[in-house]
């Protein structure tokens, strides 16, 4: 068995993922509104108003809104499994390659966004997501 902590590593680098894409999205989202002279509008939805902004500069955007779905299931599942002791090698190793895969998807995401190849790297994190679900259901719940 190794140490709690070793599980929580893969979710502060997820964290890290996170706020990386956070400033990421600003640093080109706001010189492209300020070169579209953008005005906020309360009256509009925020989408609409975002969608004059070139497609590299959403992107971001997207990716960040991105991180902040699914990966909080990851947050929730890899607490679990520090909390209940199971930092075992298998779940550290799936916890690294949803990591890792996040990250792909999120450079692909940014830099290209080619829908097709996201889908693939999105369905193999979703499988390792799951795969942790399941072994946190069987720990506590059998």
């Amino acid at each position: 068995m190794l140490e709690s902590t070793v599980m929580l590593k893969p979710l502060v680098a997820l964290l890290v993922l996170n706020s990386v894409m956070f400033f990421w999205m600003y640093a080109t989202r706001l010189p492209a509104m300020f070169k579209l002279k953008m005005v906020s509008d309360p009256r509009l939805p925020a989408g609409q108003q975002m969608s004059e902004l070139p497609p590299r500069v959403r992107w971001k955007a997207d990716n960040y809104n991105h991180l902040l779905e699914q990966p909080t299931l990851f947050y929730a599942v890899v607490l679990i499994l520090a909390l209940a002791g199971a930092a075992n090698e298998m779940n550290v190793m799936l916890a690294w390659g949803y990591v890792a895969l996040r990250v792909v998807h999120s450079l692909v995401q940014v830099l290209w966004n080619k829908i097709e190849v996201r889908f693939v790297i999105f369905a193999l994190s979703s499988l390792i997501l799951i795969a942790l679900i399941v072994r946190a259901a069987i720990l506590l719940l059998w």
